[in-house]
C-alpha cells in the first residue's frame, strides 16, 4: 500500500525523460529548498535589478539556442531558409506575406508543438501547401559545453526534422551534427527540450500574434492571472500539489480499510493462539503407534524374503527341465535332413536347367548353321542350274551350227536355196502373226491384272476397317464385361464400383488408424462420400468429377506416405487412386461471394450431397464445384455460355449428356457415358449391363462373319490373281521364243552365203566352251552335293539336340515333383521347428521372467529392508502375522484420528497459528508505515504550500516592480495589481498628462501605447522566467515611431543583459534606426511571388 501512495505521487512530473545525470538549470517549477523571496527591497530606486540567472555562465548560450531553421512546403511558401541566426540579438522583417510569421509556426511545429498552440489552423495537414503531398521543417539547436545534451551521440548540434503528410500525419527524425539518425521517437524529443528547458506552449518563450492580439485586447483580469501563471509554470506547480491531494486521500481512504481488515486478522489471530495452547496430550498413543511400525516394518521383510525363497526354488525347477530342448534339437536334425535333401534336388535341378540353357544356346546356333547352309545349298543349286542351262543353250548352239554345216554342204544349187528361202519367208510370216497374238494377250493379261490388284486393295482396306471394328467391339465388350462383374460384386458391397480390392484397402485404412499410424484418418474415396439430389443428373456430374471419384484426402503429408504404402499391396503402380492433401476443417468454405448464382439452372455444389466438409472443401479448391452449372439441354448450354454474357462466376457448363461447355469451345464425349459409380439400383444397372453385353456380343458375331467372308474373298482374288500372273509369264515366255524363232530364221537367211569353213571354227569353238561348261556343271554337282551332305548332317544334330532337350524336359518335370514335395516337408517341419521354438522361448521367456521377478522381488526385499532399517535401525523379530500388527495401527489411527478431530491435527494448528500470526503482524507494520508516511506527507505539503505561496509572491513581485521600471521609459505610471485568492490580475496603465484621472483601463490607451504596455509586460516576465530563446512576434505593430524606438530600447537593453540568451524578434518594419553591432542579426525577407515563393537572407 505504500508502493502505492508513493506511485501516485510520482505521477506529478508530466514530462519526464531519461537524459544523463548531468548539470542541469534549475527550472522555477522545480524549485524547492533553494528558492529566495525576494521583497520591494531587492530593487533600487532606478529600476536596476539584481539579475538572478540559473544557467552557469559555461551553460547559457551554449545549448538550446536556435542555430537554424529551414521550411520547405509549408503553408504557402515552397522553400524559406536555410535562416542561420545569431547567438543573440535576430530580427526577422519582411511585408505581409513574406513569411515572417509562417517562420515562427514552424518553429512550434519543428520543436513537437501542436497545431493548435500556433493560433494558425486546426490541425498539422493546414500547414502543408496547397497541392503538395508533404511539408518540412528542420531546426537546429546549439549543443556545447559540459551541459550538453548527450554530447558524445549528438556532437555540437542537434538537428530536429518534421515531416507533415498532406493527411496530417507527422515523422520526426533527430540527427546528430553528421547528419544520421539517432532516434525517431517522440520521448527523446521530449528529453531534449526538457534539457534545455524549452517550453513549446509557454508564451513567454514563443508569444505569437494571435495570443498579443487575445491579451491586449481581453477584458478578463482572471485570463491575465493564467497568463502569468502559466508563463511562471506556477500553474503546473499548483496541478502538482491537487494531485499529491488526491492520491494523498485515496491512500487514507485505503488505510481505514486496512484497519478494518486488521481487527479480522486480529481475532482470527487469537483464535489460533488459544487453540495452539491447548494441544498436549497424544504422544502416548502415537509413540505405541510408532513401535507398532517398526515391528510391521520387519514383519513385511520377513514375508518378502519367504516369498524370494519360493521363487528360487519354482526358477531351479524349470531350469532342470530339459524337455523342449531336446525335442528342438531331434525336429532341428530332421529340418537340417530335409533342407539337405532339398539342396540336393534344387542343385540336380539347376544343373539340368544350365543343360537346358546351353542346349537351347546349341540348337540356337546350329538352327543358325542350318540357315546359312540352306542359304548356302540354295545358292550353290542356283549356280548348278545356270552352269546345267548354260550347258544345254550350247549343246543346242552347237547342233543348229552342225545342221547349218550339214545343209550348206548338202545344198545342190540356187533352187534349192529359194525354195527354202520361200519356206522361211512363210515360217517368219506365221511367227510374226503369231507374236502379235501374243502381245495381245500379253496387254489384255496386264490389264486383268491391274483391275484385280484394284479389287484387291479394296477388299483388304475393307478387312482392315472391319478388323478395326471388330477390336473396338471387343474392347468396348471386355469394358462392359468387366463392369458387370464389378456391379456384380458390388450388390454385397458398393465400394467394389471403385476398384475390386477397394473394401481391403480401406479396411487397412481403419487398421492403421488404430495403431495410430494416422494423425488424421484419410477420407475417401469421394465417390463414395457424395450423393445426388437428382438421380438424372449423374452423367453430368461423373463427366465433371471423373478424375476426382476413387480420389483420397489426407491432412498431411505425413499421412499421404502412411496411405502410400498401404496402396502398394492393393493397386500397382500406375493404378493407385490419387491423393490429396489439405488441411482437414470442420466447416465449409463460405462461397456465397465466389460461386455462380443462376435462377434456373443448379451449380455442382448445389445438387451433390456431401456430408463430411473435408470433401467438400477439396471439391471446391481442386475442382471449383461452386464455378460450374448443370443444364439438361446441349442447346440451353450453348446459348448460354456463348451466345452472350455468361453468368458470373461460371467457368465452365456439363449437361445430362455428358457435354462440357466453356465461353469459345464445347467438347463433346467420343462414345456414350455411363454412370460408373453414382448410379441408383445395381440390378437395374446390371441389367442394363447385361442387354448392352448381349448387344455388343451380337454385332461381334456378325462382325467375325463378315470378316470371314471378306477374307475369302481376299484369297480368293489372291489366287485368281496369282494364276493371272502365271498366264502372263507364260505369255511373256511365248512371246520370247516366237522372237528368237524369227531371229534365227532371220540370221539364216543372212548367214546363208556364209563359208562354212568359218562355220565349222565356230562349231569347233563352241565343243570347247560345251566341254569347259561340262566340268562346271560337275564341280557345281559336287559342290552341291557337299552342301546337301553338310545340310543333312546338321540335320541330324538338329534332331539330337531336340530330343535331348525332350529327355531334359521329362527329367526337370520329375525334379520338380521331387522338388515341390521336399519343399512340403521342409516347410511342414520348419512349422513344426517354429512351434518348437515358440515353445522354448516361452519357457525360457518365463525363467527369465521369474528371474526378472526374483530380482524385483530381491529389490523390493532390499528396499523393504532398508525402509525397516530407516524405522528402526535394529532387526526385530515380530511375534505376530502382519495383518494382526496392520488391524492393531489402523485401530489406533482412527483413536487417533478421533481425537485429532476434536482438536486437529497438530501441525496443521501450529501452521496455522504461524500462518495468523504471520499475517497480522505483516498487515499491521503496513498500516503503521503507511500511517507514518501520510503524516510525513502532510509535514512535506505544509512546507510545499509555504514554499510555493512565497514563490509567487516574490515572483509577482518581481513582476511588478520589473513592469513599473519598463513603464518609466514611457513616461507613463500603472501599477499591476495581483489577488492570489481570487486568482484576478489587474494592469492599470495612465498616459502621460493623466497621471491624476481615476481612469484606469488600458482600453483607454492607444494602440501603439498597448503594444508598448504588452512589451513592458512580456519584458517584465522575461526577467523572472527562464528559457534559451525568446521569440516576439510583431510588437510594434500598433506603435508609434517614438514608443517603437523606447520598445526597441528596452530590447536592446534587456539582450545586453542576457547576452547569453537568444531574442527573435519579428516585425513588418524597417530597422534602420537600430544601431549596428555584432550582436544583432537582421533577416530581411523579400516579397515573392505567392506560386513561387523563396525567402532570401541577408546578414549584417
Amino acid at each position: 500500500m505504500q508502493g502505492n501512495g508513493f506511485e501516485h505521487i510520482c505521477t506529478m512530473n508530466k514530462r519526464k525523460s531519461n537524459v544523463q545525470s548531468l548539470p542541469k538549470p534549475s527550472k522555477i517549477c522545480r524549485t524547492e529548498d533553494t528558492t529566495h523571496v525576494q521583497d520591494e527591497d531587492d530593487f533600487d530606486e532606478d529600476g536596476g535589478l539584481h539579475q538572478e540567472h540559473s544557467f552557469s555562465t559555461s551553460s547559457a548560450g551554449d545549448i538550446g539556442v536556435i542555430e537554424s531553421i529551414t521550411l520547405k512546403n509549408f503553408m504557402s511558401h515552397h522553400l524559406l531558409g536555410p535562416f542561420q541566426f545569431g547567438p543573440n540579438v535576430n530580427f526577422i522583417v519582411g511585408n505581409n506575406g513574406s513569411g515572417k510569421s509562417a517562420i515562427l509556426t514552424a518553429l512550434i511545429v519543428g520543436l513537437g508543438g501542436k497545431a493548435t498552440t500556433t493560433n494558425r489552423g486546426a490541425s498539422l495537414k493546414s500547414f502543408v501547401k496547397y497541392g503538395e503531398s508533404s511539408a518540412e521543417v528542420t531546426v537546429k539547436l546549439r549543443n556545447r559545453g559540459s551541459d550538453a545534451y548527450k554530447g558524445d551521440t549528438y556532437g555540437d548540434c542537434i538537428s530536429i526534422e518534421q515531416r507533415i503528410t498532406s493527411d496530417g500525419c507527422r515523422t520526426c527524425k533527430i540527427k546528430n551534427k553528421p547528419g544520421h539518425i539517432v532516434s525517431t521517437k517522440k520521448e527523446e524529443l521530449t528529453a531534449i527540450l526538457d534539457h534545455f528547458n524549452i517550453q513549446v506552449d509557454n508564451p513567454v518563450s514563443i508569444l505569437n500574434q494571435e495570443m498579443s492580439k487575445q491579451f491586449l485586447h481581453s477584458k478578463s483580469e482572471a485570463d491575465k492571472y493564467k497568463f502569468f501563471m502559466k508563463a511562471t509554470l506556477l500553474e503546473q506547480m499548483k496541478r502538482d500539489y491537487i494531485h499529491i491531494k488526491q492520491t494523498k486521500a485515496v491512500t487514507r481512504d485505503q488505510v481505514e480499510r486496512q484497519e478494518e481488515c486488521l481487527k479480522d486478522l486480529r481475532q482470527l489471530f487469537l483464535q489460533k493462539k488459544e487453540k495452539y495452547e491447548s494441544l498436549s496430550a497424544l504422544e502416548n498413543m502415537k509413540q505405541t503407534l510408532e513401535d507398532l511400525k517398526k515391528k510391521m516394518a520387519w514383519c513385511l521383510v520377513r514375508e518378502k524374503e519367504w516369498q524370494v525363497q519360493q521363487l528360487k526354488e519354482e526358477i531351479d525347477k524349470e531350469q532342470n527341465d530339459r524337455a523342449f530342448e531336446e525335442k528342438l534339437l531331434l525336429c532341428q536334425r530332421k529340418v537340417t535332413l530335409a533342407e539337405k535333401k532339398l539342396r540336393d534336388i534344387q542343385q540336380k535341378l539347376e544343373r539340368v536347367k544350365e543343360e537346358e540353357e546351353r542346349l537351347a544356346e546349341e540348337s540356337r546356333k546350329i538352327k543358325e548353321e542350318v540357315k546359312l547352309k540352306s542359304k548356302a545349298q540354295k545358292s550353290q543349286e542356283v549356280v548348278y542350274f545356270r552352269a546345267e542351262n548354260k550347258l544345254k543353250q550350247l549343246e543346242k548352239e552347237q547342233c543348229l551350227f552342225q545342221e547349218r554345216i550339214h545343209k550348206i554342204s548338202n545344198s545342190n544349187g540356187g533352187r534349192n536355196r529359194e525354195s527354202e528361202h520361200a519356206q522361211r519367208i512363210k515360217k517368219i510370216s506365221a511367227l510374226r502373226n503369231q507374236l502379235e497374238k501374243l502381245e495381245t494377250e500379253y496387254i489384255e493379261l496386264n490389264q486383268e491384272i491391274k483391275e484385280k490388284q484394284q479389287a484387291l486393295f479394296k477388299g483388304r482396306e475393307e478387312y482392315d476397317k472391319l478388323s478395326m471394328e471388330e477390336k473396338n467391339i471387343q474392347v468396348s465388350l471386355e469394358t462392359k464385361l468387366k463392369r458387370k462383374n464389378q456391379l456384380t460384386a458390388s450388390r454385397s458391397n458398393r465400394l467394389r464400383r471403385f476398384g475390386d480390392r477397394m473394401p481391403e484397402l480401406l479396411e487397412s485404412i481403419d487398421k492403421a488408424y488404430a495403431q495410430g499410424r494416422f494423425i488424421k484418418k484419410p477420407v475417401g474415396p469421394i465417390g463414395a462420400c457424395i450423393s445426388l439430389k437428382d438421380p438424372s443428373l449423374a452423367v453430368a456430374v461423373e463427366s465433371c468429377l471423373r478424375s476426382f471419384m476413387k480420389t483420397f484426402c489426407c491432412d498431411n503429408y505425413k499421412d499421404e506416405r502412411v496411405l502410400q504404402e498401404l496402396m502398394s499391396p492393393h493397386f500397382p503402380r500406375g493404378c493407385r487412386p490419387q491423393i490429396m492433401v489439405c488441411p482437414f476443417t470442420d466447416c465449409v468454405y463460405n462461397v456465397q461471394s465466389r460461386g455462380v448464382h443462376h435462377p434456373e439452372f443448379p451449380s455442382v455444389l448445389d445438387i451433390l450431397i456431401i456430408n463430411n466438409p473435408v470433401i467438400t472443401n477439396c471439391l471446391i479448391d481442386m475442382r471449383s464445384i461452386e464455378c460450374i452449372l448443370i443444364i439438361r439441354e446441349n442447346a440451353v448450354a450453348r446459348r448460354l455460355m456463348q451466345g452472350g454474357r455468361p453468368p458470373r462466376n461460371c467457368r465452365e457448363v456439363f449437361t445430362a449428356e455428358g457435354d462440357q461447355v466453356f465461353t469459345n469451345r464445347t467438347y463433346t464425349p467420343e462414345r456414350e457415358v455411363i454412370v460408373k459409380y453414382l448410379g441408383g439400383d445395381p440390378e437395374a444397372e446390371i441389367r442394363l449391363v447385361q442387354s448392352e453385353v448381349e448387344n455388343h456380343q451380337a454385332q461381334l458375331s456378325r462382325f467375325q462373319l463378315h470378316l470371314s467372308s471378306v477374307k475369302q474373298d481376299i484369297q480368293s482374288m489372291e489366287e485368281k490373281l496369282r494364276s493371272v500372273f502365271i498366264a502372263c509369264k507364260r505369255n511373256q515366255e511365248s512371246i520370247n521364243q516366237v522372237k528368237a524363232s524369227i531371229t534365227e530364221l532371220e540370221n539364216i537367211e543372212e548367214s546363208q552365203t556364209e563359208d562354212i569353213s568359218s562355220l565349222e571354227e565356230e562349231a569347233q569353238e563352241n565343243e570347247q566352251k560345251i566341254e569347259l561348261e561340262r566340268k562346271n556343271v560337275k564341280e557345281a554337282q559336287s559342290e552341291l552335293e557337299k552342301h546337301n551332305k553338310v545340310l543333312m548332317e546338321i540335320d541330324r544334330k538338329h534332331q539330337d539336340m531336340k530330343n535331348k532337350r525332350e529327355q531334359l524336359t521329362d527329367e526337370t518335370e520329375q525334379l520338380k515333383e521331387e522338388q515341390v514335395k521336399a519343399a512340403a516337408e521342409c516347410s511342414k517341419l520348419e512349422q513344426s521347428l517354429k512351434i518348437l521354438e515358440k515353445k522354448l522361448k516361452a519357457h525360457q521367456d518365463n525363467i527369465q521372467a521369474m528371474r526378472a521377478e526374483l530380482g524385483l522381488k530381491k529389490e523390493e526385499k532390499e528396499d523393504i529392508e532398508a525402509k525397516a532399517r530407516e524405522i528402526c535401525p535394529i532387526p526385530q523379530r515380530p511375534d505376530r502375522s502382519a495383518e494382526s500388527i496392520d488391524t492393531e495401527i489402523i485401530r489406533l489411527r482412527q483413536k487417533i484420528s478421533s481425537q485429532e478431530s476434536s482438536h486437529g491435527n497438530q501441525e496443521q494448528v501450529i501452521r496455522e497459528y504461524a500462518e495468523a500470526h504471520g499475517n497480522y503482524k505483516n498487515k499491521s507494520g503496513q498500516v503503521r508505515d503507511l500511517k507514518r508516511f501520510i503524516d510525513r506527507l502532510d509535514n512535506i505539503m505544509t512546507d510545499r504550500q509555504a514554499r510555493y505561496k512565497t514563490l509567487r509572491r516574490s515572483l509577482s513581485v518581481r513582476c511588478k516592480l520589473y513592469f513599473n521600471n519598463f513603464l518609466i521609459k514611457l513616461h507613463c505610471c500603472g501599477s499591476m495589481m495581483f489577488d492570489h485568492n481570487n486568482e484576478t490580475l489587474s494592469i492599470s496603465v495612465k498616459p502621460p498628462g493623466q497621471e491624476k484621472d481615476n481612469i484606469n483601463d488600458m482600453r483607454s490607451l492607444s494602440g501603439g501605447e498597448r503594444s508598448f504596455s504588452t512589451v513592458c509586460f512580456i519584458l517584465s516576465l522575461w526577467e523572472i522566467t527562464e528559457s534559451p530563446f525568446r521569440c516576439l512576434d510583431e510588437f510594434d505593430v500598433y506603435m508609434d515611431m517614438h514608443n517603437r524606438r523606447i520598445s526597441l530600447d528596452l530590447l536592446l537593453e534587456l539582450s545586453e543583459r542576457q547576452h547569453l540568451r537568444q531574442f527573435i524578434f519579428i516585425t513588418p518594419q524597417t530597422t534602420s534606426s537600430l544601431p549596428k553591432s555584432p550582436h544583432i542579426k537582421i533577416h530581411q525577407l523579400q516579397d515573392p511571388e505567392r506560386e513561387s515563393e523563396e525567402a532570401l537572407q541577408s546578414t549584417q
